[in-house]
C-alpha cells in the first residue's frame, strides 16, 4: 500500500529528471514563485514572516537539544556553525533591546540561551563525540567578511552608528552562517537524522525571511529598497543576503524531502542522508522491506 501511495510521486520525480534545463528552471521557478503567492495572500502581516522565521529556527536548536539529551552525542553537529550563530544572535539581540524590543528580543534571547547551551554540550559534556577534524572552516573565513561588509554598508538611521553596524553585521554573519555545517556533512559523507531536521528548519527559516523581503518590495513597486540605508545600498544588500542564504539551503532541503518519499513510515523518522559525487543525476536508494534508513546520494555542489 505504501508504494502504491508514493508511486505517483515517484513519477513525478523521475518525469523532471528527464526534463530539459530550461523546463527545470522553469520548475524550479514555479515552485518558489507559488508559495510566495499563497503566502501574500494567506498571510496579511508580512512582519510576521520573520516571527515565524525565529520561531521555526528555534525549533530546529530544540531537535538539536533533544539530539544532545537523548543520544549523548554531538557526531555530525558543527559547533562552528553554531558559534557563528551565537555570534550573530548577540548581536541581533543588543540591536533588538535597543532599537525595537518586541517579540522578536525574546525569541533572539530564546533562541540564544539554546544556542549557548548546545556550544556548551559540545565543548565540555560532548567533547568525545565532537569530529573536530572534520569541522575545518575556520571562523575568520566568514565572521571578518562580514564585519568588513557591514562597516560600509549598513542602515541609515537615527540610532547610534556601532548599534547600525552590529545590526548589518547580524544579517550578514547569519546569511553564511550555516556554511561550516554544510562543509562539514560534506566531508562525513553522510549527515544524521537529527542534524538533516536542524540543517532543514533554518532552510525553512531562511525562506520565510526572504519572503518577507520579496513581498515588501514587490508590494511597494520597488520603492522600499530605498526607504533607508548607507548610499541606498543597505535593503537591496539585504535582500541578497537572504537570497543566498535560501539558495545555498535550497538544494538540500530539496533532497531532503525527497528522501522522506518512502514506503515505510517509520523510515521517515529515521531518514540518513548521504553525500557523495559518484553519479552527477541524484537519486534515492529504495530500502528493503524491514530497513531502518533511506538514503540518497546526492550530485556533486562545490559551494565553497
Amino acid at each position: 500500500m505504501g508504494r502504491k501511495r508514493n508511486a505517483p510521486l515517484n513519477k513525478l520525480f523521475a518525469w523532471v529528471r528527464r526534463q530539459s534545463t530550461k523546463v527545470k528552471t522553469f520548475l524550479a521557478a514555479a515552485c518558489v514563485i507559488c508559495p510566495l503567492v499563497a503566502l501574500k495572500l494567506l498571510v496579511h502581516d508580512h512582519n510576521q514572516f520573520f516571527v515565524v522565521s525565529e520561531a521555526v529556527h528555534f525549533a530546529g536548536i530544540l531537535v538539536l537539544i533533544y539530539k544532545l539529551t537523548t543520544q549523548k552525542t554531538c557526531s555530525g553537529l558543527s559547533l562552528k556553525t553554531q558559534e557563528l550563530t551565537a555570534i550573530f544572535l548577540a548581536a541581533r539581540l543588543c540591536c533588538s533591546l535597543f532599537m525595537e524590543g518586541d517579540i522578536h528580543t525574546i525569541l533572539d534571547f530564546v533562541t540564544l540561551m539554546s544556542t549557548l547551551w548546545v556550544i556548551y554540550m559540545i565543548r565540555f559534556k560532548l567533547k568525545s563525540t565532537y569530529i573536530v577534524e572534520l569541522d575545518n572552516m575556520p571562523l575568520y573565513y566568514v565572521a571578518v567578511p562580514s564585519a568588513i561588509l557591514a562597516i560600509f554598508i549598513h542602515p541609515y538611521t537615527q540610532h547610534a552608528r556601532i548599534g547600525r553596524i552590529l545590526w548589518a553585521f547580524a544579517v550578514y554573519l547569519e546569511s553564511v552562517s550555516v556554511l561550516p555545517q554544510l562543509r562539514m556533512m560534506r566531508n562525513m559523507k553522510m549527515v544524521e537524522p537529527f542534524t538533516a531536521n536542524y540543517v532543514f528548519a533554518l532552510g525553512v527559516a531562511r525562506f520565510l525571511g526572504c519572503a518577507h523581503w520579496i513581498i515588501k518590495v514587490y508590494d511597494s513597486a520597488g520603492k522600499y529598497l530605498y526607504l533607508v540605508g548607507s548610499g541606498y545600498i543597505w535593503l537591496p544588500m539585504v535582500l541578497i543576503a537572504e537570497v543566498v542564504q535560501t539558495f545555498i539551503l535550497a538544494d538540500f532541503c530539496y533532497y531532503y524531502v525527497k528522501s522522506h518519499d518512502s514506503p515505510d513510515p517509520k523510515v521517515k523518522v529515521t531518514v540518513q542522508i548521504r553525500l557523495g559525487h559518484r553519479d552527477f543525476a541524484p537519486r534515492v536508494l529504495v530500502p528493503a522491506v524491514g530497513a531502518k534508513e533511506t538514503i540518497v546520494v546526492f550530485p556533486r555542489v562545490d559551494i565553497w
